[in-house]
């Protein structure tokens, strides 16, 4: 029987998954906008439109096996083993592909002149996936602070290259060297911390009961990547690599609430649903609490950041990227719409439910891809990221109806419950721009203007969010103090 994990043992892991991404969270704080100040919009889009075939076929590559691993009881050696060779196998003839045809691909994805970096960076592919593995073992054993310090080691380093190269005028070289970096540096960590070690062992019948949950997980991952990475690929295609570049950074600032949140109480959630098995009432109160508390944690930062999107833009960024305020602002705004639905994909995944995830996550990669082709074509990159907000709301009903069918909650009460905290984020948004209207031409500079759009907005958010959170911060309260019991319990 797989170990039962309690909720000391999930919320010491996600602190150290949280604690890992507040690390990386401040470091690309400070290095995207040296990074943007070094470099053009278009050396930012190159390297983000090769990234985006590589990690697309990265996540091919990888099946689903891994996640597969993950849900499956105890630790087959035989199994392990054969997981790990069919990931590298894939990677390499994916690797080749890559570099074979990376001329015509580069073109079709409207960046011909990047099929140089498109050759470098199929390399990424193999070393990327050669540490699914070891990661899935450390998440298996829930033992995520090992893959904490590792993730922050490498991204660290990493970094501290790609500035240094940028400074020294290696240009687009320098993001290149960061992703090859990272990636070396934590698989290196990621294999020392789990103890594996790959023999050349391959039992392809091993491998026959992972595939059914693995072929529904693969088709939601393909369907979640179209929808993330497709608004890149149809903006250098009908706009430019301008317009992509300044989609590129803009998104990689707006999406640091969501990495430090969401990526860390993620990777926790899922394989901690899949030990909960049918117990369909620890379940839901699960999933309702860890939705409730990251909607708590990252609408406020999400409609903050639109709120103050134009002095933010000025103030980091630069000058030379100010045009671009209306790009953060608006992603910002997307993110900031379907926040309730951060656990959603780690649940469906966790319990078994695939197919579920699979049409959810399909619907919204046709409806994402559409809205930002159509807003590309009749206004620009403005009115793609506008459709792109619509086909998010959208989403956020159609994802809450979904799960809370799945697990018998009723819809207008789990939809109220989990979305309250977003209203009341956006409720102080508006409060903000409201303000900062108010203020125009008496703020000295943009660098006041945002002092005072943060400043107002997190007390108008603590005012608010205590008049409407009371009970989920009282549960909050006798959680951490039943855990601080339970710790003081413990013999030495």
């Amino acid at each position: 029987m797989a170990p039962i994990h309690g909720v000391k043992t999930v919320t010491a892991n996600v602190g150290w998954s949280v604690l890992a991404k507040t690390a990386t969270f401040g470091l690309k704080f400070v290095t995207v906008p040296i990074l943007a100040r070094l470099l053009s919009p278009s050396e930012f889009g190159s390297v983000a439109v090769a990234l985006t075939i590589v990690q697309f076929l990265t996540m091919i590559g990888g099946a689903g096996l891994t996640s597969a691993l993950i849900v499956e009881p105890g630790e087959d050696s035989e199994t392990v083993h054969s997981v790990f060779w069919v990931n590298l196998a894939m990677a390499l003839l994916m690797s080749a592909g890559i570099y074979v045809w990376a001329a015509p691909l580069a073109a079709l994805l409207g960046a011909p002149d990047s099929a140089g970096l498109l050759r470098v960076m199929a390399f990424l592919i193999p070393i990327q996936l050669s540490g699914d593995l070891a990661y899935c073992l450390l998440a298996k054993r829930m033992n995520f602070s090992k893959d904490a310090m590792w993730s922050t080691v490498s991204e660290t380093l990493a970094a501290v290259a790609a500035v240094a190269l940028a400074y020294l005028g290696f240009g687009v070289w320098a993001l290149v060297v960061q992703l090859f970096a990272a990636a070396l540096i934590r698989l290196f960590g990621l294999h020392l911390s789990s103890g594996y070690l790959p023999r050349p062992v391959v039992k392809p019948r091993k491998l026959r009961p992972l595939f059914a949950f693995s072929s529904g997980v693969m088709g939601s991952e393909i369907a979640n990547f179209v929808t993330f990475q497709s608004p890149m690929i149809v903006i250098a295609r009908l706009l430019g690599l301008a317009d992509a570049g300044a989609y590129s950074v803009a998104n990689r600032f707006a999406s640091i609430p969501n990495q430090v949140v969401l990526s860390a109480v993620m990777g926790v959630l899922f394989p901690a649903f899949s030990l909960m098995g049918d117990d369909r009432k620890r379940r839901s109160d699960a999933l309702m609490l860890s939705t409730q508390v990251t909607t708590v944690l990252l609408a406020p930062a999400m409609f903050g950041l639109w709120a103050v999107a134009e002095p933010a833009m000025l103030v980091i960024f630069g000058r030379d990227w100010a045009w671009a305020w209306p790009v953060l602002g608006l992603l910002a705004l997307s993110k900031a719409i379907v926040t309730p639905c951060s656990t959603f994909i780690p649940y469906l995944k966790g319990t078994g439910h695939g197919r579920v995830l699979l049409w959810s996550a399909g619907l919204r990669a046709i409806a994402t891809t559409a809205a930002i082709a159509a807003g590309s074509i009749w206004g620009g990159l403005p009115a793609a990221l506008a459709g792109l907000c619509m086909v998010n709301a959208v989403t956020l009903v159609g994802y809450s109806w979904a799960v809370f069918r799945v697990d018998n909650i009723p819809f207008m009460q789990g939809l109220l419950t989990s979305s309250r905290s977003m209203l009341t984020a956006l409720v102080m948004a508006l409060c903000v721009r409201t303000l900062l209207a108010l203020l125009e031409g008496r703020l000295a500079n943009p660098y006041a203007e945002l002092l005072v759009g943060a400043f107002a907005g997190g007390l108008i958010y603590a005012v608010l969010l205590f008049l409407t959170e009371r009970a989920l911060l009282r549960k909050l309260v006798e959680l951490v103090r039943a855990r601080n019991a339970a710790a003081i319990e413990e013999p030495a």
